[in-house]
């Protein structure tokens, strides 16, 4: 397989197991916004991505600071 497709797959495989751990899942993030995660997406500027209900936009997933277990 070439090196391209390689790194496409990898990435599709992380974004998948993204989904599974936090579509769903209440979480709390950095700035006190607090809701379950209605979607992930990537973003060719940004990166992962997520939304969370009953607050419009999406914010980076590195600004999770709790997720429901």
């Amino acid at each position: 397989m070439p090196r391209a497709k390689e790194r496409a797959a990898a990435i599709m495989r992380e974004y998948h197991k993204a989904e599974t751990e936090l579509i769903g899942k209440a979480v709390v993030l950095t700035d006190g916004k607090a809701g379950t995660v209605e979607g992930l997406f990537l973003d060719e500027a940004h990166g992962l991505r997520l939304s969370v209900a009953g607050h419009p936009g999406k914010w980076p997933v590195s600004t999770i600071k709790l997720v429901q277990k």
